[in-house]
């Protein structure tokens, strides 16, 4: 079976172990036989709209968490960046007075990112970047950024210093103001001049199953769907499209998706991100959408078949049985 996942960084990270302990893949493999030579294929599409160059470092928190968490390296407390981390060459900067100082590198991390920024310069796409990456943390998944070309989030804001309107980083907006500035809107800076990476492509046309993990649906999943490339490939698949809700009981399930669809005017409901996703059958991606048991979301969205079931990713095994009813739903076994 060959399973694409399009995904954002920690929820996403998450969704990937549940597709994997379902699958019998990586750290869920039975023996080293099967993960020299997995039954199945899991690729994910990882946003990059997070990425930024800081500290003279090229940054992908998406995904390096999704790398981590499969590698079994994630810190288990924060569910991003490494275990057992230090932070000497952060405090030093602090000494030195370098910004920014809202945005902490750990020690180990940092090494990630000087390999990644020495690769880069000397030419590497990012997909092949990260392929080399991987080596050293064995992902048991295929982690694909959804473009090699730079295609990051920004965010229009008003400056409560000075009370002017200007468009910030998204690192900045999420991390140093934890998006608690008055906003007005997303853009996807570089996006007109970027395209999907032939694999990417490949591996969504390619497909069996299609899924769309419980990512912010804004600023993860919507700046996947920015890349041109994405969305045509998304409704020509032949592969079942089957989406995941990242809303339970009118809160996201993790980070700040609220605020995020607060901004681009949407209510915090299943209905209202299944929706703004839309049918294939119109002029969306949707085939199917799966919603939290007992969350009531009124009329069934047209061209989407609306399933009920527990959302909540508490550990791989439940997330796993997220995974298989929407497998079950689309008829993929």
């Amino acid at each position: 079976m060959k399973v694409t996942v399009l995904v954002g960084g920690v929820g996403g990270a998450r969704f990937l172990l549940g597709v994997q302990k379902l699958l019998g893949l990586g750290q869920f493999a039975s023996s080293s036989a099967d993960a020299d030579a997995p039954a199945h294929d899991l690729t994910a599409v990882v946003n990059v709209g997070d990425d930024a160059w800081m500290h003279g470092v090229r940054i992908c928190p998406d995904l390096d968490t999704c790398m981590y968490t499969l590698g079994g390296g994630v810190d288990p407390e924060r569910g991003w960046g490494h275990r057992d981390e230090s932070w000497h060459a952060m405090e030093e900067l602090a000494r030195y007075g370098m910004q920014p100082d809202w945005f902490s590198l750990g020690d180990r991390d940092l090494a990630t990112h000087l390999v990644r920024t020495q690769a880069l310069r000397a030419g590497y796409p990012l997909s092949e970047v990260t392929a080399a990456l991987c080596e050293r943390w064995r992902p048991g998944a295929r982690l694909l950024p959804v473009t090699n070309d730079s295609c990051e989030t920004h965010v229009v804001i008003t400056d409560p210093e000075d009370d002017t309107q200007r468009a910030i980083h998204f690192q900045e907006w999420w991390v140093r103001h934890r998006a608690q500035v008055p906003t007005h809107g997303f853009g996807f800076v570089g996006a007109e001049k970027a395209s999907a990476a032939p694999e990417v492509v490949d591996a969504i046309t390619d497909a069996d199953i299609v899924l769309l993990a419980p990512s912010n649906p804004v600023v993860s999943i919507g700046a996947i769907l920015a890349v041109p490339g994405v969305r045509a490939a998304l409704r020509s698949t032949a592969a079942p499209v089957v989406g995941y809700s990242p809303i339970v009981a009118g809160k996201p399930l993790r980070g700040m998706a609220d605020i995020c669809l607060s901004v681009i005017g949407l209510d915090s409901t299943s209905r209202a991100v299944g929706e703004h996703y839309g049918a294939r059958s119109g002029t969306g991606i949707l085939d199917y959408w799966l919603v939290h048991e007992g969350e009531d979301i009124g009329d069934e969205i047209a061209g989407v078949t609306v399933h009920a079931a527990p959302l909540l990713m508490s550990d791989p095994a439940a997330t796993a049985e997220m995974v298989r009813t929407g497998m079950d739903l689309a008829g993929v076994r």
